[in-house]
């Protein structure tokens, strides 16, 4: 069984149009899992064109009240555990700080496995997003994978953002990210599960 997984489409949010490259990549997948900050109805439907979605709501989703903000699915006989992975402001906004000041080179993510651990327990993959940064580690047994954004905050498109006149907060982050020396491509994943095991590969667009 091939799950085409990915997060933080964040369209038509921030992004015009999903690149041709991610329909290319989850073509022929069997499920698709996405891990939050949808963006909008729209991407749910042209998913739903290649394979059956499962999704969750990310911090972004307030107009997606209607997806849970995390699953736990069944597929192969392995337990997949999948959220968007933001946590409390006392968390984030310090880590945000972080970043952007360091103009991405920094972006400390504390706790956040064992976090995400606790969640699920009986899991033998978790499946998260937010930071924005594709990352594939095992942790108490657990396959945990970050397929990266499919939107990334690039000087460019911070931009654009501060086009749109953003909130105070928004804007001071954007005015820092605009300057950001380094930021990650973006990204999705294949996950690959039979009896030989579970695989994950990050796939860049």
């Amino acid at each position: 069984m091939r799950i085409g997984v990915l997060a933080d489409t964040h369209h038509p949010e921030f992004l015009d149009r999903l690149p041709r490259r991610l329909f290319e990549t989850f073509k022929g997948v069997d499920l698709i899992l996405h891990a939050g900050d949808v963006g909008g109805r729209e991407t749910l439907d042209r998913l739903a064109e290649l394979a059956p979605v499962q999704a969750v709501r990310g911090d972004h989703d307030d107009g997606l009240a209607e997806l849970p903000r995390e699953r736990l699915v069944e597929a192969e006989g392995r337990r997949i555990g999948v959220v968007h992975g933001n946590r409390s402001r006392l968390i984030e906004e310090p880590v945000t700080f972080v970043g952007a000041i360091s103009l991405g080179y920094l972006w400390p993510s504390p706790g956040l496995d064992r976090w995400l651990r606790a969640r699920f327990p009986s899991a033998d993959v978790i499946i998260h997003g937010h930071t924005h940064a594709p990352k594939l580690r095992r942790v108490d047994g657990a396959l945990i994978l970050n397929p990266g954004a499919v939107y990334q905050v690039t000087p460019a498109t911070a931009r654009a953002r501060l086009e749109r006149g953003p909130g105070w907060f928004e804007w001071s982050y954007l005015q820092v990210a605009r300057r950001r020396r380094r930021h990650p491509d973006p990204s999705v994943a294949l996950l690959d599960l039979d009896a030989k095991g579970v695989r994950a590969s990050i796939i860049p667009l």
